[in-house]
């Protein structure tokens, strides 16, 4: 992997890729349709995607796996694309944002996935450069989240076919967020889990979870906020590659992440609340443990009393030469015990 600190001293616009492989081979994937059919193509190299087919065909390049620079170097030349923008498709820590180059929209953002046995999220960025007649996605891995739109221009179901690039790079965009949701609901359950186990039986492997949701909770925080803020920009772009119907479909996708960020917002005041539920919870065991022990502790206090009475051994206690003496002290013990268990219950004590 490659680290940031060493794109020291470079020069801006160097090519030169930060983050973790996550393929061992890149693939360039190349679809071109119109409302009438679809080809379908896939190349090892970014060159032999070129040139693209001529209007009124639409053609979406998939660029998966950054790994491999002149991919995404051959892509630049090709379209003409600014070499700041190819340096930040590169960096993979990138925060989602849109960047309007007149001719094209330049758009970054992340990708989520969420491990339900591991309680844990995982991120990818994504990178679309949306132009006149063409959409070319960078991803760092392929998890199957195009997957659905890919069936949708295949079977020519809905309006993708129908439309310009700027409704395929909207569409594009609507899979990844629309993917926040299902991360969200599989933390909400996790969270409902963790509730019911800080209810019953608190132990310190559910606190440990609810660590690490509410850490979580802030790094989807930290990737929604500026979302929000790079989709608010696609509706003021004025390059004019996003047409006027399209925009209705934008404003609609800022929607979606103002309502992913009040959830988000939900969640953390959640784990705050759990971490509350857990403290009060082991108060409360530890409290309940102290009135036991306390209450054992006052019933012996009596008994403990007779026992060093009747166990100084003076040659003056006429009680020592009873017959029954053993057993009517035995008797007297346990009915102190009954007597004081008695009073305790109905002062509801116990």
């Amino acid at each position: 992997m490659e680290r940031a600190s060493e794109k020291a001293g470079m020069t801006p616009g160097s090519l030169l890729f930060v983050g973790e492989k996550r393929l061992d081979e890149a693939v360039v994937r190349r679809i071109t349709y119109t409302s009438d059919w679809v080809r379908e193509f896939e190349f090892s190299a970014a060159n032999d995607a070129f040139p693209f087919e001529s209007a009124p065909a639409i053609t979406w390049l998939d660029v998966i796996g950054l790994h491999e620079t002149p991919n995404i170097e051959a892509v630049g030349s090709a379209l003409g694309i600014h070499p700041l923008v190819l340096e930040d498709i590169l960096h993979t820590s990138q925060r989602p944002k849109v960047d309007d180059y007149g001719d094209y929209l330049y758009v970054v953002l992340k990708g989520l996935t969420f491990d339900s046995e591991a309680h844990e999220f995982g991120s990818q960025q994504l990178s679309l450069i949306i132009g006149w007649g063409f959409v070319v996605s960078f991803r760092e891995g392929d998890n199957g989240a195009f997957l659905p739109l890919l069936e949708r221009l295949r079977a020519g179901r809905g309006r993708i076919r129908t439309y310009g690039s700027d409704y395929l790079g909207y569409a594009l965009l609507d899979v990844v967020i629309d993917s926040y949701f299902h991360v969200l609901e599989q933390m909400g359950e996790v969270l409902e889990d963790c509730e019911e186990a800080l209810v019953g039986h608190p132990d310190r492997d559910v606190l440990e979870q609810v660590y690490r949701l509410q850490r979580d909770a802030v790094s989807l925080r930290r990737h929604v906020w500026p979302l929000r803020e790079a989709v608010a920009g696609l509706q003021r772009a004025e390059s004019g590659v996003l047409s006027g119907d399209v925009q209705v479909f934008i404003r609609d996708l800022y929607d979606h992440t103002l309502r992913i960020f009040d959830t988000i917002e939900t969640y953390r005041e959640m784990t705050a609340l759990l971490l509350e539920l857990y403290l009060s919870s082991s108060n409360n065991r530890m409290t309940e443990v102290m009135k036991t022990l306390t209450i054992i502790a006052t019933i012996f206090i009596p008994l403990t009393f007779i026992v060093g009475v009747y166990g100084m051994n003076f040659a003056n206690m006429p009680e020592l030469h009873w017959d029954w003496g053993y057993f009517g002290v035995l008797g007297l013990m346990l009915g102190i015990a009954f007597c004081m268990l008695w009073y305790f219950r109905r002062k509801h004590w116990l």
